[in-house]
């Protein structure tokens, strides 16, 4: 567990002193705790803090600091604040005299509105040379409510509960990404019109983080698909949920996803010792979660050998069997063995990350796949070419781009594959996955792609096109633009020959095996439902994987339901 209680310091001119508590306010605790990364305050035992301070000794732990931060009076005087504590320090150990902590008070009184971000945007009153430093007073004592990344693997009673009305996306730590709210049991982004830092700092302290460092604007994280459900959102920063917040609801002409907003908040501070992880086994997932812990942005390229780089003291290796969903926080959410299970233990063999500042985001247009799903009746000499690529599948896919950087094969233009049957080259072995499940997920048909030509067959407006497989071209999807599969090319059905008419669950996953790293890979997956009377077919309800809150993904899984479009 941090610091989360203790006399608060703030910093002026390289030496740390601290704050008198005349006047002190839960609203100037709340500023502090913001600035440390904590969500919330919370009342402090000031008698207990009395009685340590009369009997003039403390006992002072190893130091730990969460946060540093910034805060100026009118003359432009500055101070840095910390928590600089031990929770419920002992009377013993290394005294500090009253007369000596009467001269360490500099700041005289603080007045935070409580909706600031920062203590650099409260006034300040510094003490007067000369004067006696607060006169009958004690040092202002905060105590701090932790987020759910310091309580996950505690034993508190207590903990926070986290919203689950608003979620980051596309970003590359933990803090960090594209706003999203839930609106009727689907999840839409925020226009940025009139996003402020006090708007951000509300929903980095509904997800347990602390106040914002900064409210991004302009898809810096990426474009959002669906619903935009709120624009120029106003909060005052007291609000415990942006839903609290005064808002404009959106109209096709207000804003476009290139607006969407997005956050940059604090991340906790930790001290752990250093030991090496097992390289077996060690793929995208687990590089994306690493990258995200350490703070280096998204997953580039995983290593399971390490041997040509130069050695480090570490040489121990502690951790094996890691199996990551990509959304973790960091590595010790993810799967792992209890006891280190690997065959070769030698450093050489730890795994190893490659981190980018930028990664792409593939996403499937779901209104394409449901408008465009029909039946047809193929003689096998026709299969040829399907049959040889392992691929049957009929219904067009649109597959857009909506990350920083554009998607690329993993493998180079060397290690590309000649097919003759269609003349062109494989970029990727598996690309996409087609299968067709009962309402209980058992899959009853299936097919897949390999990427054969991955381009640019479309951009928005000002983007050009990068890529382009004719003569060998270079293969990729530019960010901002989508690739286009017609329903009429092979390798875009499923054979359903031996299905039976029933009501069925289309699902469609993009780069399955995850051998391309991206910002956010629960996206990849589309579900539709699926009605078939054995000569037509119906789809409806076509969505991406986290589109709907969890409640309604189960409810879908559950009841197929009757489908309303038909195409034929």
């Amino acid at each position: 567990m941090p610091v989360t209680e203790g006399v608060l310091e703030v910093k002026h001119k390289d030496s740390w002193t601290q704050v008198c508590d005349l006047g002190w306010t839960p609203k100037n605790t709340r500023v502090v705790c913001g600035m440390l990364g904590f969500p919330h305050e919370r009342k402090v035992n000031k008698k207990f803090y009395k009685t340590i301070i009369k009997r003039t000794a403390v006992k002072v732990s190893k130091p730990k600091v969460n946060g540093t931060a910034s805060a100026r009076q009118p003359t432009k005087a500055k101070a840095n604040a910390k928590a600089n504590t031990k929770s419920k320090p002992s009377v013993s150990g290394k005294r500090l005299s009253l007369e000596r902590q009467k001269h360490h008070f500099l700041v005289h009184s603080v007045a935070c509105t409580g909706t600031e971000v920062h203590l650099a945007a409260c006034p300040l009153e510094f003490s007067r040379p000369n004067a006696t430093a607060c006169p009958g007073g004690m040092p202002a004592v905060v105590s701090c409510m932790p987020g759910p990344l310091f309580t996950l693997h505690s034993n508190a009673k207590k903990k926070l509960k986290i919203s689950a009305n608003v979620r980051l996306k596309g970003g590359a730590r933990v803090g960090e990404g594209r706003v999203e709210v839930l609106k009727n049991s689907q999840w839409g982004t925020v226009c940025d019109d009139r996003w402020s830092l006090q708007s951000a700092s509300v929903v980095c302290r509904e997800l347990g983080f602390g106040s914002a460092k900064e409210a991004l604007t302009g898809a810096r994280m990426g474009q959002g698909m669906g619903p935009i459900h709120m624009n120029e959102v106003r909060c005052t920063g007291l609000e415990r949920s942006l839903w609290a917040c005064p808002f404009k609801n959106v109209t096709k002409e207000d804003c476009s996803h290139t607006e969407d907003a997005a956050v940059l908040g604090p991340g906790p501070n930790r001290t752990h010792s250093w030991g090496l992880i097992c390289g077996e086994s060690w793929g995208s997932k687990e590089v994306t979660v690493a990258c995200r812990q350490l703070g280096l942005g998204y997953a580039n390229q995983g290593l399971k050998e390490t041997w040509y780089w130069d050695s480090s003291n570490v040489t121990e290796m502690v951790m094996s069997g890691v199996k990551c969903t990509g959304a973790e926080m960091s590595l010790s959410q993810c799967q792992h063995h209890k006891v280190l299970n690997c065959q070769k233990t030698a450093a050489k063999f730890a795994a190893g990350v490659i981190c980018s500042e930028s990664a792409s985001d593939l996403v499937l247009n779901a209104p394409v796949v449901q408008e465009t799903v029909y039946i047809e009746d193929r003689p096998l000499h026709m299969l040829y070419c399907a049959a040889e690529e392992n691929c049957l599948s009929k219904t067009a896919a649109s597959i857009h781009n909506i990350g920083r950087s554009d998607f690329r094969p993993k493998a180079g233009r060397h290690s590309w594959v000649w097919h003759a049957c269609h003349g062109h080259y494989h970029s990727m072995d598996i690309f996409t996955h087609y299968d067709l499940l009962t309402s209980n997920g058992t899959k009853v048909a299936e097919g897949h792609k390999a990427s054969f030509c991955l381009e640019d067959s479309e951009c928005y407006e000002g983007i050009s096109k990068r890529y382009e497989c004719a003569n060998f071209g270079e293969q990729g999807v530019t960010v901002g633009c989508w690739d286009l599969y017609r329903h009429d090319i092979d390798c875009q059905w499923i054979d359903i020959t031996d299905v039976k008419p029933g009501n069925y669950i289309l699902q469609i996953v993009i780069n399955p095996n995850f051998e391309v790293a991206e910002s956010d890979f629960t996206n990849n997956a589309m579900k539709c439902n699926c009605k078939y009377d054995g000569h037509r077919i119906w789809l409806h309800n076509c969505h991406n994987g986290d589109a709907f809150s969890e409640e309604a993904e189960r409810l879908f899984e559950k009841y197929p339901g009757q489908l309303n479009n038909h195409i034929s």
